[in-house]
């Protein structure tokens, strides 16, 4: 049996300006985490105060994977990763608090004790595959630093058009001052990345991976370069079980996923929705918005896999169509 494992958390890094698009503003961003895990459990939100979408209306990746589940049927499990705002999905707690600004010092204390129940949660689900995504806004800049952490040479893409990589240089040179580490200096030492430049749903994610794959379960890491940091960490933790990243041609055309993936040993699978051949919201994701989340490349992938790839689109729209009736947004 195939699980989609949902990790959802939040970091204060997603509140500095011109850092991410997976909310409407700052204030609204801390919420998309718990609406997205709602959205995907049922359709429609349930304690969530607000609709996630860009500040430009491009509907979170959210509403992608639950247009496949609708389609495909699959199983669900929501994994607290720092939850800043409450959640009406059933959730799993592993003890990750949310994470700090990633510019002040030990801004992810809980990361050891999460990292350890994830592997321990990993090690004991009796699926034959997982397929893990993560919901975190601001989570690529976090990424861009674990990265640099552990010495890998990695580029992150961006859920804005036009990806700030200056601003995330910024802000992971301030995040290296505030935790006195070096680049590279966390190498095989993946808690401490994590721990000091990282955020919550990192050390979950990458707890989860490697305690799967540690008891024979196949894992697809759901999503984009944020998930080239979560294979990173498990392979600096010493997990080297073969490992597939499952992404959009959105993030593939922004970064390259392959290349660095090889690096990591991990396979990579890239899935074209065809979003770019539609007008309305949807063609936003062709235009650089967004581009994955929410366990949408994992999500696509089996979509694809069941043949019912093309159906996606129109399945998301009557997701969208849905919330703006109920939610009036």
């Amino acid at each position: 049996m195939t699980r989609v494992v949902l990790v959802a958390g939040t970091t204060a890094t997603a509140r500095i300006d011109g850092l991410s698009a997976a909310g409407a503003d700052p204030d609204l961003r801390v919420h998309t985490p718990s609406a997205d895990a709602e959205l995907i459990e049922y359709g429609h939100l349930v304690r969530a105060p607000v609709v996630p979408v860009s500040p430009t209306g491009c509907p979170t990746p959210a509403a992608v994977t639950r247009a496949v589940r609708e389609r495909v049927g699959f199983e669900t499990l929501v994994v607290d990763g720092g939850l800043a705002k409450p959640t009406g999905a059933p959730t799993v707690g592993v003890g990750a608090n949310p994470g700090r600004d990633v510019r002040e010092p030990d801004p992810v204390p809980t990361a050891p004790g999460a990292w350890t129940a994830a592997r321990d949660l990993g090690r004991t689900l009796p699926d034959d595959e997982l397929v893990i995504g993560e919901t975190i806004p601001g989570g690529t800049t976090t990424a861009l630093a674990v990265h640099r952490a552990l010495g890998v040479d990695a580029a992150v893409s961006s859920s804005l058009p036009e990806n700030p990589l200056d601003l995330k240089a910024e802000v992971v040179e301030a995040a290296f001052e505030a935790s006195d580490l070096d680049p590279g200096e966390a190498a095989y030492r993946p808690e401490l990345a994590v721990r000091f430049v990282g955020d919550p749903v990192l050390a979950v994610v990458a707890g989860l991976t490697a305690g799967a794959l540690e008891s024979g379960t196949e894992v697809i890491l759901g999503g984009g370069t944020q998930m080239l940091a979560a294979a990173a960490l498990v392979r600096h933790a010493g997990v080297a079980a073969p490992l597939t990243i499952a992404s959009t041609r959105y993030v593939a055309d922004d970064a390259d996923l392959s290349a660095v993936a090889a690096d990591l040993d991990c396979g990579t699978i890239v899935t074209d929705p065809g979003f770019g051949d539609r007008d309305g919201p949807l063609a936003r994701y062709a235009d650089g918005e967004a581009k994955e989340g929410a366990g949408m490349g994992g999500a696509l992938l089996l979509a694809e896999r069941a043949g019912v790839l093309d159906a996606v689109g129109d399945g998301t729209l009557e997701v969208v169509e849905r919330l703006s009736a109920s939610h009036g947004s």
